[in-house]
């Protein structure tokens, strides 16, 4: 765990929608949790179940590296939280949940995470 320092700094440099590249370090319970992604900024990445395919056997394997977009960050956990930037790797009806769950989507692209506020899963 990052001290509160470097989580603020890291925190304060991010954006939504803002592009990472990650390594998917585990998959604890396929199907059922998400995966953890190592970002490189000291402090983790996660996927939630809900972002990626409905079939776990599509989900990025451990050891994948792809992209992924900032979708907020969890501020009690030191997480941030994150969507594929590959369709392979993401939810199928993606634009579905995004217009019934967090609508402003679009228009949060390039603002700062700080203070954000979970979506709705």
């Amino acid at each position: 765990m990052a001290t509160e320092a470097e989580w603020e700094r890291v925190r304060d440099g991010l954006r939504f929608g803002q592009v990472v590249t990650g390594s998917v370090v585990r998959v604890p319970r396929p199907g059922a949790i998400g995966v953890f992604v190592d970002i490189g900024l000291g402090v983790g990445g996660f996927v939630d179940v809900a972002l990626l395919p409905r079939r776990s056997e599509d989900w990025p394997a451990e050891g994948t590296v792809t992209d992924f977009e900032v979708w907020w960050v969890h501020g009690d956990h030191q997480q941030v939280r994150l969507k594929p930037s590959d369709p392979q790797y993401l939810c199928e009806d993606f634009a579905d949940f995004v217009a019934r769950f967090r609508p402003g989507w679009p228009s949060d692209i390039g603002e700062p995470v700080r203070g954000s506020r979970p979506p709705a899963l």
